[in-house]
């Protein structure tokens, strides 16, 4: 089914038993104690997955280039033995695996930063030192002895990072590299950096060792590289002695989204296309590649001789086996949320996903087969409960599922309506694919009563009931002009083209999009569309492929009103909130904050702001101002003498948190 995908790829000296690539994702679990042990599961999983290469998290070369102060390096003999660990887990396995070698320069999270010149990036406080001719001799030798430690500890390669705006892409672009010296000015000067890495890198290691390198193809930042340029590096990286050219998409302060659930499925695997007959070495393409269908395409249609998925696998461990063994409904897809994975690296907590707690837990949580089997009744099918019941019954429970609704997948199903969120709607797939596999009872458009439950002798209740909107005590709050988020999603009314909408937390900023943006999804000029909107230049007339983004005003008149002071959007994800706050702003939304609600009558929504009252004239007035937890049936069943257990929104309606309600499922089913 996937044959392109799942064939063999010749690198000469060693075969990759296909074409995927375990994509760099830093996880944290270097820096943590006990955290190459962990981290040597977590990859081990992978490799018995049957990924085809596995890339690590960014390992500095010296202290400089960490992350952060006392991040994970390999710079000496005596960090070998933790490295050691992850490979020879990988290996037992047979699988194979590649240690990125990282240099952040000027994205330095510390006092000691470098770059080629001193100039501050825009998402950091911290101005760089500028590297001096001997710095640069010494980081150039760190790097190459870096690999060889990196092979010293088992590793079948490495990676060099040289793309999304870390060190060696701050001296290939004028942007960063204001030097005169032989380090800068014109190009080949500017790349004389990177080419005497891989160099040394190659003839230090000899040639049966795979060097990857991530080469920039598109910086998406004003002064960055040209295509020439581009194809000009790619050229002589792979004449300096790469065995792999892997895309780079956009650096981290660029104002495109790259990664985020808005971007297209494979939206940037056409820049990998255009370098493809350009250079003999295999290239891969990479960026929102979440399934093998998506993988598999891509191959067929040339865009690149490998693909690259880095949190599909945190969504699942088993995604190329699942493949493999034409199980592709039964894999968890990654729906780019970036709640679990990237905003906990931003944080300083050890990643993990969203839709898969065990994700960089896999020490601590595990799924394992039951002694006693217990009948088990969860009540809700949202995500919590959905989760409880699939993990349940796959350790061998017999599960029974009761959803009021006529559908499962709670407020899932609202989210996937949002333009951006639509594959939201793969996790309700997947779950629903567990629930049949594992033989659970699945009773629809059923309200559980608590004498149904009681009557149903069950060893153990699960109450995941979730969340229902919460009412504001606004005068006129009954008004026929008042409706909620829920009916709005659901699509049950027609909103006019005047809209209040109250709150501007998630759920504020979800419903606002849903009302100014059309769902490209499935669209055929889903990705020239989603570039346009976004002000990247396909054509690469300019340098950076950056133009001005040509997100167009919405028709609709919307104000987005919340009642704390300061900003809107505080409460979003660190990674994705500025998408969210960005996109608006362009559709021409009026966030008004600091807002007190007065009364809603015929003429409108009438409020105080900053001690002014104004009349908001709209059509539609809808309420997004918080959840409360739907708890009755669990506080019904405490009187009773039974065992109840409560998670997700039912226990705790803040923020609508599905990653908590998942990973609380999770834990509870692996245990009960």
């Amino acid at each position: 089914m996937y044959t392109k995908l799942l064939s063999p790829l010749d690198l000469g000296f060693t075969n990759l038993k296909n074409r995927v690539l375990m994509g760099s994702m830093h996880t944290m679990l270097e820096e943590i104690p006990g955290g190459h042990e962990r981290a040597a599961a977590f990859y081990a999983e992978r490799a018995r997955g049957q990924v085809g290469l596995i890339v690590t998290g960014g390992i500095s070369p010296n202290s400089e280039g960490t992350v952060f102060q006392g991040s994970a390096q390999l710079s000496s003999k005596d960090q070998i033995h933790g490295h050691q660990i992850i490979t020879e887990a990988v290996h037992k396995e047979d699988g194979k695996i590649c240690m990125q070698i990282l240099h952040t320069g000027r994205y330095a999270y510390h006092k000691d930063a470098v770059a080629p010149s001193a100039i501050k990036a825009p998402i950091n406080m911290v101005t760089p030192r500028a590297m001096t001719d001997d710095d640069i001799e010494r980081t150039i030798a760190d790097f190459i002895h870096c690999a060889t430690l990196a092979k010293e500890a088992g590793y079948d390669g490495v990676e060099v990072m040289g793309s999304e705006g870390y060190l060696i892409n701050q001296f290939i672009v004028k942007r960063t590299n204001k030097r005169e010296d032989e380090w800068g000015g014109d190009y080949s000067k500017r790349i004389k950096f990177p080419l005497r890495i891989v160099e040394g890198i190659r003839q230090t290691v000899g040639p049966n060792f795979i060097i990857i390198y991530r080469l920039s193809l598109l910086d998406l930042v004003e002064d960055g590289s040209s295509w020439e340029e581009v194809v000009h590096l790619a050229k002589a990286i792979e004449k300096a002695g790469a065995t792999i050219i892997n895309s780079g998409i956009g650096w981290h302060e660029a104002r495109v989204p790259t990664i985020g659930s808005m971007v297209p499925r494979g939206g940037f695997a056409w820049i990998t296309k255009r370098l493809m007959g350009q250079v003999d070495i295999p290239l891969v393409c990479t960026n929102r590649i979440n399934t093998p269908e998506i993988a598999e395409k891509l191959l067929n249609e040339g865009c690149a001789d490998m693909v690259s998925m880095a949190r599909p696998f945190l969504a699942d461990s088993q995604l190329v086996k699942k493949a493999i063994e034409n199980r592709s409904n039964e894999i968890n897809t990654c729906i780019a949320c970036n709640q679990a994975c990237l905003d906990h690296t931003f944080s300083m907590q050890v990643c993990s996903c969203l839709v898969n707690p065990r994700a960089c837990h896999e020490t601590e949580l595990n799924y394992l087969p039951v002694n006693k089997v217990k009948s088990i009744a969860v009540v809700g099918g949202g995500p919590a409960g959905l989760a409880a019941a699939s993990i349940a019954a796959q350790r061998g429970h017999k599960v029974t599922l009761f959803e009021a609704d006529n559908a499962l997948g709670g407020q899932f199903l609202l989210a996937k309506e949002v333009p951006g969120k639509e594959d939201y709607a793969e996790t309700i797939r997947y779950y629903k694919s567990q629930l049949e596999k594992y033989n659970v009872d699945v009773k629809l458009n059923t309200k559980a009563s608590k004498d149904e439950l009681v009557l149903g002798a069950y060893d153990e209740i699960i109450i995941a009931t979730g969340v229902h909107p919460r009412i504001p005590n606004i005068s006129g709050i009954e008004h026929a002009k008042v409706v909620n988020y829920i009916q709005v999603l659901r699509n049950e009314i027609e909103v006019g083209q005047r809209v209040a909408i109250i709150g501007a937390g998630g759920i504020g900023f979800d419903v606002a999009t849903y009302l100014v943006e059309e769902s490209k999804a499935n669209s055929d000029q889903a990705i020239s569309s989603y570039m346009e909107d976004w002000g990247v230049d396909m054509s690469y007339e300019k340098r950076g492929a950056f133009t001005q983004p040509a997100i167009e005003k919405s028709e609709r008149t919307i104000h987005l009103l919340k009642r704390s002071v300061g900003k809107h959007g505080k409460s979003l994800g660190k990674t994705t909130g500025w998408i969210h706050k960005s996109l608006l702003k362009q559709k021409q939304v009026n966030m008004i904050s600091n807002v007190e609600y007065k009364v809603i009558d015929d003429a409108g929504l009438h409020i105080r702001v900053n001690n002014e009252d104004i009349l908001l004239e709209v059509d539609h007035i809808i309420v997004c101002a918080g959840q409360l937890p739907s708890n009755e049936l669990y506080n019904a069943l405490l009187q009773q003498d039974l065992t109840v257990h409560i998670i997700g929104g039912a226990k705790e309606a803040a923020e609508l948190d599905a990653k908590r309600a998942i990973k609380e499922a999770a834990y509870l089913a692996a245990k009960i």
